[in-house]
């Protein structure tokens, strides 16, 4: 019998992964286009022999695309990036190589295409990450108008880069910035607690990437979706500086959350951005100036059958590494 085959662009990345290992759970054959065969041999131990199957790629080249998805079911595109680096841009990744995907995709007769791109896309037109999410999208609905587009918030998780990331800034900094914060929150509950909650930055619907991949492949196995356009979000929404407060809390750390204003924190960007790897640019601080939160009648986790996961359910699995030791010498058990 033979095996059914899906070619996932961006396969080795943090949502990738998990959306590999649930196609090789369904015994899908699995095709990792990558200029790195390195990476793809992290996927192999997820499978039995032969199952995930790495193809060397240049998504600037049509032929090199072509040979990756040939004889493909379905094309999963996750390709994306958070800055720019040469020609590793915004415009080539999220428009260019997202429209080349989804022509050879269609040329060669290929069923289903899913693609990422991000929430709120459609709502921020200063920031040139929304603006080539939202065009990569429109270029691949010319294409491919059964295209299935996910909208994911800020995606959290082993081995994210957002909790994890301020978690290991508090283990060192006795400040943590909070980007876009208007001023420090005033909700006094008494005995010295403060609600943060609804106060303080950008608001996101961080949503969990075992539920992000689980929205993949259904979409995918039931065969419902085509044309649609999924806003995945989390059960909860929370500002940036109640999403810290949540951090701090589950790891036991203490540091002061300080509010930074736009035009502080755009000044800040101009000189990381030059960084190797960039904490913060320009453009992201016009991102966060727009909450990323599910639009009113968006379609999303629901009319897939799936109810995410909270951040309180699954965060203090993989943060609990950051906690210090209680005076016992062990560690607060979460699970």
């Amino acid at each position: 019998m033979d095996r059914r085959i899906v070619t996932v662009f961006g396969g080795t990345g943090f949502v990738g992964r998990h959306i590999v290992k649930r196609l090789l759970e369904r015994d899908f054959i699995v095709r990792v286009p990558t200029r790195s065969f390195e990476r793809v041999k992290k996927l192999k131990p997820m499978g039995y022999l032969g199952q995930v199957v790495p193809v060397h790629c240049d998504v600037r080249d049509e032929d090199s695309i072509k040979d990756a998805i040939e004889g493909s079911e379905a094309v999963i595109n996750l390709l994306g990036i958070l800055y720019e680096r040469g020609s590793k841009n915004f415009l080539n990744i999220h428009v260019k190589a997202a429209k080349r995907i989804a022509e050879e995709a269609k040329a060669t007769g290929v069923k289903t295409l899913l693609h990422m791109s991000a929430l709120g896309v459609d709502k921020n037109t200063s920031a040139n990450y929304a603006t080539s999410k939202l065009a990569g999208e429109k270029a691949v609905r010319e294409v491919f108008p059964d295209a299935v587009i996910f909208r994911p918030s800020v995606i959290f998780g082993p081995n994210d880069n957002f909790l994890n990331k301020f978690a290991t800034m508090a283990r060192f900094s006795p400040v943590l910035p909070v980007v876009g914060a208007p001023g420090l929150p005033k909700v006094d509950l008494g005995e010295g607690k403060v609600d943060l909650h609804g106060e303080g930055g950008p608001k996101f619907q961080p949503v969990y990437v075992g539920d992000v991949a689980d929205a993949f492949v259904t979409a995918l196995t039931e065969g419902k979706s085509a044309g649609k356009t999924y806003e995945l979000g989390g059960p909860e929404t929370l500002s940036f500086m109640a999403l810290l407060q949540d951090m701090l809390r589950i790891t036991r750390q203490r540091a002061i959350l300080m509010p930074v204003p736009f035009w502080l924190a755009s000044i800040k960007a101009f000189f990381l951005q030059f960084l190797p790897v960039p904490p913060l640019t320009p453009d992201q601080v016009r991102l966060l100036k727009t909450d990323n939160v599910v639009s009113d009648g968006a379609e999303g986790f629901a009319e897939l059958g799936i109810t995410p996961n909270s951040l309180e359910a699954i965060a203090p699995s993989y943060l609990k590494r950051f906690c210090p030791p209680r005076k016992s010498g062990e560690f607060r058990r979460f699970v």
